[in-house]
């Protein structure tokens, strides 16, 4: 294995999409730090799929909503570059971890509202801030979104417009750090059969046969159609795409 191997962090990699993309990364070569919440056992399980690709792979506790941890997490980070990947920065930074709220806009708390918007958009943000240091020049950033900032479907007005928050710093983000050859793009999913938020679509056949009637390829979505497209935007090849919002939903709404 060459020693100039480049370095994915993968936040939420634990599970569902995150595995997916964790996994994805790996089969293009790269070694892959994830982030897990809470299951550490699916994180080691991740860990071990990876070793077993060839590459190499950590994995650290965070939970992205608490920003003021972020600090520690870096330092973590450092460690774990130098002991486990003798490297001192890493090269592409994949925020995809969340949480699912389905509420209606007019019975939303302040307290869900304030708890999803510091993981999916002041936590992102300020993930991302902090990285920075650690993040190679001529590296990228993807941020995770979702086909709910384009359509619209009701009890999702939080997570939905939180996205749209991430999406337009983005474009920011891409603006500001191209000086550095950094690259930031958005992959913003269709609906897909995980557990995410409970799994909501895994067990309901009629949600499932609705989603496949205004999707343009009338099938369902599984993590496997989403993790390719990141792995992808963590290659050279990929270098001039930037600042783009790419939808994977197999067309749907259109």
């Amino acid at each position: 294995m060459s020693t100039n191997t480049k370095i994915a962090l993968v936040t939420g990699g634990s599970r569902g999409l995150g595995r997916e993309m964790a996994l994805n990364i790996a089969k293009k070569g790269l070694n892959v730090i994830i982030t897990y919440n809470s299951r550490k056992d699916a994180a080691d399980a991740v860990i071990s799929e990876i070793e077993q690709l060839g590459q190499k792979a950590a994995a650290l506790r965070l939970n992205t909503g608490l920003i003021a941890l972020f600090d520690d997490f870096f330092s973590r980070v450092q460690d774990l570059l130098e002991d486990k990947f003798a490297a001192e920065k890493f090269d592409y930074l994949i925020n995809n971890a969340g949480i699912a709220l389905q509420s209606p806009f007019a019975e939303t708390t302040e307290e869900a509202f304030d708890e999803l918007i510091n993981i999916h958009y002041k936590g992102v943000y300020f993930l991302t801030q902090k990285a920075l240091p650690f993040l190679n020049d001529n590296g990228g950033i993807v941020n995770i979104s979702t086909g709910l900032t384009r359509f619209s479907y009701p009890g999702v007005s939080v997570y939905a417009s939180a996205k749209a928050a991430v999406e337009v710093a983005t474009r920011y983000m891409a603006k500001e750090l191209g000086n550095r050859g950094i690259n930031v793009n958005v992959v913003a999913p269709g609906p897909v059969v995980t557990d995410f938020g409970g799994g909501g679509m895994e067990d309901n056949e009629q949600m499932q046969e609705y989603m496949k009637s205004i999707t343009a390829i009338p099938r369902i979505a599984y993590p496997k159609d989403i993790g390719p497209v990141v792995a992808f935007l963590c290659t050279d090849e990929a270098k001039w795409i930037n600042a783009q919002r790419i939808e994977v939903s197999g067309g749907m709404n259109l």
